[in-house]
């Protein structure tokens, strides 16, 4: 394959310790190595992209750099037999975007275990409205649902103007759930009841502050995607045996509680580890998404930008100002 030049958005240090984006002509040469190159058709902007785009060393060590956690395309080459030259793909996670080039840029190159074939009955652009965030979610969903049927009562969705908090009450909607969503700090009630919550709840609702171990049986379950005095207010007030799932720290990563609700009502606490699940899981969760667990409303949640749009999206993540998914075409 010839030394194609492509764009990508790169984040360089500059002597000030500060970090500049600017999107920048690059060639395959300046990609690492791997034995598929992607020709990315569409991405998508998540927090930890932001992150990365603002120089946390905590998430990407070494500048420039170019983020991008998440990436769906078109194979351009492959030493793999596994991939030939046109299938679909998607590539999430593992290190993609964080310490190797990711889909911010045109193409990317990474180690075949990385990518997965695009299921049956889900588009390229599709793929990329789910992304890490729908992904995330759909693994939250799918260990909740193996213990806690609809019929059991609420379940509580925090950070649910966020990707993968939107996409699970949309999801957990669809399968017949009764959903409270935890709005933020913008009010976006009507949104939320639009993608499927049946009530919507304030943080100061969703927070405790009187330091008791256990509180009124409130919730069936809970998929909480924030940290901190949320998820341990949640699990506090899960019904017995009930499930609380945990993907995220935005809030914090402190969490406040003590062993009583796992010892005297059963609770499970899972954590969800959408960067380096198991290939079956993931090609399964991806299948579910593509098929029983597709959101009719998807684009109610959904905003396309290009990558010249990708300095201001960021910048509004950052300040919690971002809602729903920003999906990046990447071939505009």
């Amino acid at each position: 394959m010839e030394n194609t030049s492509f764009k990508a958005l790169v984040i360089s240090e500059t002597e000030d310790k500060q970090y500049a984006r600017q999107i920048q002509d690059k060639t395959l040469d300046d990609l690492p190595s791997g034995e598929v190159v992607v020709q990315v058709h569409y991405s998508s902007l998540n927090y930890k992209d932001a992150l990365s785009a603002s120089g946390n060393k905590g998430v990407t060590r070494n500048y420039p750099h170019t983020p991008g956690i998440d990436a769906a395309g078109v194979v351009a080459e492959s030493t793999d037999s596994t991939f030939k030259t046109g299938d679909e793909v998607i590539v999430t996670s593992y290190d993609l975007g964080m310490n190797t080039a990711g889909g911010f840029g045109q193409y990317i190159r990474v180690p075949s275990g990385w990518v997965v074939p695009l299921p049956a009955g889900m588009g390229i652009r599709e793929a990329m409205c789910y992304g890490t965030a729908g992904f995330t979610a759909g693994l939250s969903v799918f260990k909740l649902t193996q213990q806690v049927r609809p019929d059991q009562g609420e379940v509580l969705v925090s950070g649910a103007t966020g990707g993968v908090g939107g996409i699970a009450v949309a999801i957990l909607a669809k399968l017949g759930y009764a959903v409270v969503a935890v709005n933020g700090l913008v009010d976006e009630a009507d949104y939320l009841k639009e993608i499927g919550a049946q009530r919507v709840i304030g943080i100061e609702d969703a927070t405790d502050t009187s330091g008791r171990p256990l509180l009124k049986n409130l919730w069936a379950g809970s998929i909480d995607t924030v940290g901190g005095d949320i998820l341990a207010t949640s699990i506090k007030a899960t019904s017995p045996h009930g499930v609380v799932t945990s993907c995220g720290n935005v809030a914090s990563p402190e969490l406040p509680l003590n062993v009583f609700p796992f010892i005297l009502r059963g609770i499970t606490l899972v954590g969800i580890d959408s960067q380096n699940c198991p290939m079956p899981e993931r090609i399964k969760t991806w299948e579910k998404l593509a098929d029983e667990w597709k959101i009719p409303t998807m684009e109610a949640v959904v905003e396309e930008i290009g990558l010249e749009d990708l300095d201001g999206c960021i910048d509004r993540m950052l300040k919690g100002q971002h809602k729903g998914r920003a999906v990046v075409n990447m071939i505009a």
